[in-house]
């Protein structure tokens, strides 16, 4: 099942896709209360789709963002051919790199991605399959981890490189992953959230991301350094997970970043699975992206100036 947001008439409103419209699911005042609702919430939404009640043609609607999280962990460096493109730290592809993003970050599909040069120069695009926690758990180990997940869905990463990479003089790097990643705008989810008996395997997935329709990302989630197991068991030694907590996996290669030799990028051209465009530069005003992954959807937001 896919689980959206929409709005309609003024009012925000919780429903599922079932081909060309959404059916509204009563009873839920958001995701995570849905998500909450267990068994139960997803048999009231399974009815809902059969009723055919409160259906609504897409055209109709606005998709949303299908949660507004109120915690987003991600992790990064978590494929090998994005760690060969770009400068490293001591870390990368050791252990999986901890930063949180927040609610405020969240926009929808067809959102706009905001680029203000007061903040960066550099702006990035980065395709993530995205988890959605579905039941609260801490440490959880890996061989369980599956259990606890609700679905997935897709985020963009958006990231400020100029902010993001820091030298010394003695060639050290480092990453500031809080101004690079936080900020208004860097984190459009959607465009549904997939519920996990559609993908019982997170780790068998084709990865895309189109920008002006050139493709400048492909590769399987099974590249993954830490997979998603990993990922859900590393967190939660920090937090109790929570229904609705969202967890980003990473990107693999193919970004801005590895044509920009000033920030120590270097052009690897992804994984060889598929032939890839190499970014001329960074992201501009207008630029229409498309995250794209396979049995959820294709994300689209374009780009404007603050």
């Amino acid at each position: 099942m896919k689980i959206v947001r929409f709005a309609i008439k003024g009012s925000h409103r919780l429903g599922a896709l079932d081909g060309g419209s959404v059916v509204e699911i009563p009873g839920y005042g958001d995701t995570q209360a849905f998500i909450a609702g267990g068994a139960e919430a997803l048999e009231r939404a399974r009815k809902a789709v059969a009723s055919g009640a409160s259906r609504h043609p897409l055209a109709e609607v606005r998709l949303l963002a299908p949660i507004l999280p109120s915690t987003v962990l991600a992790s990064g460096s978590n494929y090998a051919d994005h760690n060969k493109e770009k400068a490293n730290t001591p870390i990368s592809g050791k252990e999986p790199e901890y930063f949180v993003k927040t609610t405020d970050c969240v926009i929808g599909p067809d959102d706009s991605i905001v680029l203000d040069g007061r903040l960066t120069k550099k702006l990035d695009a980065e395709t993530e399959l995205t988890i959605v926690i579905g039941k609260s758990g801490r440490h959880i180990p890996v061989e369980r981890a599956l259990d606890y997940v609700f679905g997935y869905t897709i985020a963009n990463d958006v990231t400020a490189r100029d902010r993001q990479v820091r030298r010394n003089d003695q060639g050290f790097v480092w990453y500031e992953l809080g101004r690079s990643k936080t900020f208004d705008s860097s984190c459009p989810l959607g465009p549904c959230i997939v519920t996990a008996d559609e993908i019982p395997d997170p780790q068998k997935l084709r990865l895309r991301t189109r920008i002006n329709g050139e493709l400048r990302q492909s590769a399987s989630t099974a590249s993954m350094i830490f997979s998603c197991a990993h990922l859900i068991h590393f967190f939660s030694t920090n937090f109790t997970l929570k229904p609705g907590f969202v967890i980003l996996t990473g990107t693999p290669g193919g970004t801005a970043w590895s044509a920009d030799p000033e920030l120590g990028g270097k052009w690897v051209g992804g994984d060889g699975t598929e032939t890839l465009v190499r970014a001329k530069g960074y992201l501009q005003a207008g630029d229409r992206i498309e995250n794209e992954l396979e049995k959820i959807g294709i994300l689209k937001n374009t780009v404007s100036i603050a």
